[in-house]
């Protein structure tokens, strides 16, 4: 059934069941509501795991990423696929700015909370910045060659997570191998129905292995369903009202700077995957984030960012529909409202995320090779050799810099230095290549 919208900031999307799915076409409506679902599943890892990393509720940040995901497709009119969640780049200077243990929850949050909400008023504002201005400069400042580089800086810099999460061995590291293996089997092998839902199928197959397994054979940490049994299937969850201290916001705020990068970097990666020039879209995309992030703040979520992993997804399964960024978001916010789901949600097994993360952070690294190619980047010239070199290594060592109380981890390091190189070797280069 063909979706239409009769207002003008919406896209009229059509029905297709072949092929690349567009930003403004749409797969059936029943397939549809799967792939939302299927995007918010893959998600859960880092919009759960970067929560929990910071002593945030999980639940509360889950909601505002659903609430985030629907605010930023209606500031964009639906015409930019993204999905809104908690951003990995806040992790290091939350902790050093709330002292944060890695216990339990976090007693400190609202000074957190202080810090994130002055990033998110800094990102809006520099989106409106490229709104009034046009994102020409933008251009200058961050080129293909770095875009490409802060996207795979990314896929890089999470790739320790999926490596930890699958384990060290034995059955549980079996489940997320066997996850990894289905989702790669679908994609290429599956029939269309299959490639388009094949990171659902891995995630599906991979759970009921390790259910088999932990709690048919005991070969691993059974799946405990007391929660779910026990948890309602309606209710809020914990909020919290921030607190502006000078200090966690002076540490907190630029990571707005790094925002801009990630949601440049994803962006250009989503106009290379669908083929269409996004770049006007840049000012309303920065602008949709910073408030989604102050929104968080205000009632307890973490910063958010568009999502990396939802690059993976909408490559593996070929489809950029923009209606399955509403489905996620109303299935992240009711998963945000309901314990029993969350609860539910949550037993999935840690190695069955590790392959999913695994398949999903690889795919977001190739992409920055499809942004070299497609803007033909040209690797002898040592400017782009180094600016690149650099960059990866940065973020996939995850290198941490500290000084006076302010700290850096790998993602912005790994931004900063591709920017800061690339600049750096503004004369022109001899002709001949580096290596």
């Amino acid at each position: 059934m063909t979706v239409l919208v009769r207002t003008t900031w919406l896209p009229r999307w059509r029905v297709k069941r072949h092929g690349f799915i567009a930003p403004d076409e749409t797969l059936p409506l029943g397939q549809t509501l799967l792939a939302g679902m299927q995007h918010v599943i893959c998600m859960f890892g880092g919009t759960v795991l970067a929560p929990l990393l910071m002593g945030f509720d999980a639940s509360t940040c889950l909601l505002f990423s659903g609430l985030g995901t629907l605010l930023f497709f209606l500031l964009l009119g639906g015409r930019l696929p993204s999905f809104v969640g908690s951003s990995f780049s806040f992790i290091a200077v939350v902790i050093g700015a709330t002292g944060y243990t890695g216990s339990g929850g976090n007693p400190a949050i609202p000074v957190a909370l202080g810090g994130i909400f002055t990033a998110g008023v800094l990102y809006a504002a520099i989106g409106v910045l490229v709104i009034v201005t046009g994102f020409a400069w933008l251009e200058v400042l961050i080129p293909p060659v770095v875009t490409g580089a802060i996207v795979a800086a990314i896929g890089l810099n999470l790739a320790p997570v999926a490596v930890h999460d699958l384990g060290a061995g034995g059955a549980g590291m079996a489940a997320g191998l066997m996850t990894v293996l289905l989702i790669c089997l679908a994609a290429t092998y599956g029939g269309a129905l299959l490639r388009r839902m094949a990171v659902l199928v891995g995630a599906a197959g991979g759970y009921g292995f390790y259910l088999v397994l932990a709690n048919g054979f005991s070969l691993a940490l059974p799946i405990v369903f007391g929660d779910v049994a026990q948890a309602a299937w309606f209710g809020w969850p914990q909020f919290t009202l921030p607190v502006f201290q000078p200090r966690a916001m002076l540490m907190i705020a630029p990571v707005a700077i790094i925002l801009v990068a990630e949601n440049l970097g994803h962006v250009k990666a989503i106009a290379v995957m669908t083929g269409r020039n996004m770049d006007h879209l840049l000012g309303r995309a920065f602008l949709a984030d910073g408030l989604a992030t102050i929104l968080a703040a205000s009632f307890g979520g973490t910063g958010v960012t568009t999502y990396a992993e939802n690059m993976g997804v909408m490559s593996i399964t070929r489809n950029a529909s923009t209606l399955v960024f509403l489905v996620a978001g109303v299935f992240a916010t009711c998963l945000g409202l309901s314990p029993k789901v969350g609860a539910a949600i949550r037993t999935i097994p840690v190695p069955v995320l590790g392959g999913l993360s695994l398949v999903v952070f690889g795919m977001i690294a190739a992409m920055a090779g499809r942004i070299w190619v497609e803007n033909k980047v040209d690797f002898s010239r040592p400017r782009n050799l180094l600016t690149v070199g650099i960059a990866l290594v940065a973020g996939a060592g995850d290198l941490t810099v500290r000084a006076y109380g302010f700290s850096i981890g790998g993602i912005g390091v790994a931004t900063v230095a591709a920017i800061g190189v690339y600049h750096l070797l503004k004369k022109e280069e001899k002709e001949d290549v580096l290596f």
